[in-house]
């Protein structure tokens, strides 16, 4: 593994909110920048030599995850990929009914979607998860309505890195005949996914947090299932999102979850080792407690709440200050001062939830670092204990 000292001076734990680019990715892009600029929609060779490119990366990304080809849409990443499915099968299926069943545990890109919804007339219930972040089949199962016509539950939370069981709850949708979208975003290149297996309708993917790109994410619609049209205008992606394709973007998330398949046991051997020590070590610290599904959990994921430190943004701003880059959570509302809305579904307090912390490795960390960022993180804990208590008494 390389040591990412020798990238930058910074130890990176962030790889939930993003992922450095991979040298491949990057090298596989580079020439559609530059030489190969052609536009994949214009018919002499030069625009069609692009065209290849993409449909090679359709190819590409659909075998990574069980699919054919046709049934691979590209995007500008995770958010649009959630917004086009869900608003795709609302606006299909609203005469058949109005009723969608999501989770409490949701990235905003599908919770934010369907309060949208709401607004327009549609009945959304949000499923309660259990104290790891499990949705129970059976709550899903009681939810069902006969004016149901979607579900959509996340495959990896990127709060707490819990893996839920997709394939059950698919089934379970199925059986009513409703159809299940999951967010992948989290979950895709760093576990196995096979549409097929799954049984998905639908499936949201994102370049960067595979170390691809950012900029660039897919979305799987199965067959004879189209999602109808986003964008309108010349007609590209079969009509469903018009615009000119992002050619080096597609190119360099395709190669990079490319890389991440073929070496995907090795890597996940590997995180867990990083990640399992980490656990260990924090674990050990009175009033430390690990969020999430202990075993059902993401490689390379750790997540905890420590109390008695009032705000993990403290915490990060002082690691921040010797070169350690983690988070509270999603990096989407990293600057908010709002309590974790997955760890309060959770059951967490809101003086708890705002006490969220996560780690999130990637193949570019090193075992080296870990002592480090063990020291570090014990210690600034410990000061903001002691400031607080200093605190209470004055």
């Amino acid at each position: 593994m390389k040591d990412i000292s020798t990238i930058n001076s910074r130890i990176y734990i962030d790889n939930s909110a993003t992922t450095r680019v991979s040298d491949g990715a990057v090298k596989a892009m580079l020439p559609y920048f530059t030489e190969e600029f052609g536009n994949p929609s214009a018919i002499y060779s030069y625009g069609q030599d692009a065209k290849i490119a993409i449909d090679k990366a359709r190819h590409t990304i659909a075998k990574a995850i069980g699919a054919m080809p046709t049934e691979i849409f590209f995007t500008s990443g995770g958010t649009e990929s959630d917004n086009w499915a869900i608003h795709s099968v609302a606006e299909q299926k609203s005469k058949a009914g109005k009723h969608i069943i999501s989770t409490a545990i949701e990235h905003n890109a599908v919770l934010k979607t369907l309060k949208k919804l709401e607004w327009l007339g549609f009945n959304v219930t949000l499923l309660t998860p259990d104290s790891k972040g499990q949705i129970s089949p059976k709550d899903l199962e009681a939810a069902i309505r006969p004016d149901t016509i979607l579900v959509s539950i996340m495959f990896a939370n990127n709060v707490m890195g819990t893996i839920l069981d997709i394939q059950t709850l698919a089934q379970i949708a199925h059986k009513h005949g409703v159809l299940f979208h999951t967010d992948a975003v989290q979950a895709a290149g760093h576990i196995p996914i096979n549409v097929r297996k799954l049984d998905v309708d639908l499936l949201s993917l994102s370049g960067h947090k595979f170390h691809g790109p950012k900029g660039v994410g897919a979305i799987f619609a199965k067959i004879p299932r189209l999602p109808l049209p986003l964008i309108t205008g010349g007609g590209q992606e079969r009509g469903g999102r018009s615009g000119t394709e992002n050619v080096p973007g597609i190119v360099g998330m395709a190669h990079a979850l490319q890389e991440c398949i073929e070496s995907q046991k090795e890597n996940s051997v590997y995180l867990r080792s990083l990640r399992d020590r980490l656990i260990e070590e924090f674990l050990k610290l009175e009033g430390a407690y690990l969020t999430g599904d202990p075993i059902a959990r993401l490689p390379g994921h750790a997540s905890f709440v420590f109390e008695g430190i009032k705000h993990s943004a403290l915490l990060i701003n002082k690691l921040n200050e010797v070169g350690i880059c983690a988070s509270s959570g999603s990096a989407c509302s990293a600057t908010s001062q709002e309590a974790s809305h997955v760890l309060m579904a959770m059951g967490y307090s809101q003086e708890m939830a705002l006490n969220s912390f996560r780690v999130s490795f990637s193949r570019y960390n090193t075992m080296q670092e870990l002592p480090f960022i063990i020291e570090k993180t014990k210690l600034y804990i410990q000061e903001l204990r002691n400031l607080k208590k200093l605190q209470v008494l004055y």
